[in-house]
Parts: C-alpha cells; structure tokens; sequence
C-alpha cells in the first residue's frame, strides 16, 4: 500500500508471479499475476475510463460532490459500485474511483490467472492461493516501511485500501497517516478508507475513526496511523517486513 511515489514497485519477475505496469492517462496500474497481460488490461482500463467520462457527461455531480450523489439508473457496473460505495461511507463518488478500477481489472485478470494483485495508486484488489504481506507505506510515521497487512487466502477476493491526509495526491480533510481499510469489495474499501481518514484530525479522533469504519457492512478490518499511534480492529494481521 506504498502509493507517495513509485519508485517502490519492483518490476522483477519470480517464479510466482509476473509483475507489470499499465498506465491510462491519469490510472497507473502496478499488476503481479502470472504471465504478461498488459495490452488485455489496456484494453479493459481504456474501456473502464470511457464509461465513466461517458456518465459524468450525465451526472456532472458525480464528478465533483464530497457526499453521495442521486443515482442514475442503467449505467455500467463500474458505476453501480462506485455509487453503491459512496452511499454506503457517506462520501462523494470519486472517493471510490482507484478501487473500483483495480476491481474491475483484477476480476477480469483472475478470469486467466489465479493470483492477481492489483495495485492503484495505493489502492489494492487481490486474490492470492499462498499468504502475501502487503506493507504499509505512512509517510514519516515510525511505522511506515516496518509492518505490514498478512492477507490469506480464505480472505480473498479482497480489497485493501489506504487514504492519507498527509502524503499522496488524493484529497483529504483529515490529517491520519494512513487509514487502511480491508472491504469485500475494493469500491467499499477505497470509500470507506477515504472517509475514516477524514474523520482523523489527531490522536484523539482514532477511536472513534475504526468504529465507523466497523460499523459499516462488508468492512473486515480498519487501521488508523497517526505519528507514532496505532489502532486496529476487525480482521488484521500485522506482519513484520523484512
């Protein structure tokens, strides 16, 4: 979940798995699957982007609104999840945006491949057959690059999603370091993760951050970082990084 800068992805193949990058105007996708698939997963980003222009050529709020927007009936999946996860965290739509990509390709690579990780600017969908530790990237926190999430098998398919108020580009009106959220489905995640960021203005704000977080149906776990403070619940497993 490293997303301030790139130059953390490693592009090194190994025996699991092949790792690529696939970027459409502003989407930069960081794909591990087995084999090379990267004009397929062109294709499906340059397809995915198009239905989106294409609806917010209908509902211009979808674009701009930080709260949940009155649906339009008859639009494309990616959509649907994106409205769906907008009212299910209380945010605006565009919230959803980088998770619902990730989702929408990595459930069409899982068609070929059956480990996928695909990452969007932070912003993950997986499913794997062996445990995988993914890290946590949270700016100058003491934690930041030393711990990581263990996701299972018996987890997937999964989404795992991080928003900040400190680095990277997305806006937030909070100040966490990192709030990571693990959802049944990425859009959820992306959103939900956006909003429990939010609501973190210092220390005191985490708490209560992971409650809202946890309340909300189909979220499995919540992680707030804020300085040197830490807080989890729901289904997370730290792991050391090595």
């Amino acid at each position: 979940m490293k997303y301030a800068e790139r130059f953390y992805r490693d592009f090194t193949d190994t025996q699991r798995w092949t790792s690529y990058r696939v970027k459409v105007e502003s989407t930069d996708l960081f794909i591990r699957m087995r084999g090379d698939r990267s004009e397929e997963v062109h294709a499906m980003v340059r397809n995915l982007r198009e239905e989106l222009e294409r609806h917010i050529r209908i509902q211009s709020a979808f674009l701009t609104s930080f709260v949940p927007v009155p649906r339009v009936a008859g639009v494309h999946p990616l959509v649907e999840s994106m409205y769906a996860a907008s009212e299910a965290a209380g945010v605006g739509p565009m919230a959803a945006v980088a998770g619902a990509i990730a989702e929408f390709v990595g459930r069409q690579c899982a068609c070929i491949s059956d480990e996928v990780i695909i990452e969007n600017g932070g912003d993950i969908w997986l499913t794997v057959t062996e445990p995988v530790t993914l890290s946590i990237f949270a700016g100058s926190s003491p934690f930041s690059g030393t711990v990581g999430i263990r996701i299972h098998p018996k987890m997937c398919p999964l989404g795992v999603c991080t928003s900040s108020g400190r680095i990277g580009h997305s806006f937030s009106f909070g100040r966490a370091d990192a709030a990571t959220i693990l959802a049944k489905n990425a859009a959820l995640s992306d959103a939900v993760a956006t909003e429990t960021g939010n609501r973190v203005k210092d220390e005191k704000d985490m708490e209560s951050a992971v409650h809202y977080a946890m309340r909300i149906d189909g979220v499995s776990g919540a992680l707030v970082i804020y300085r040197d403070a830490i807080i989890i619940q729901g289904g997370i497993e730290l792991a050391p990084l090595n």
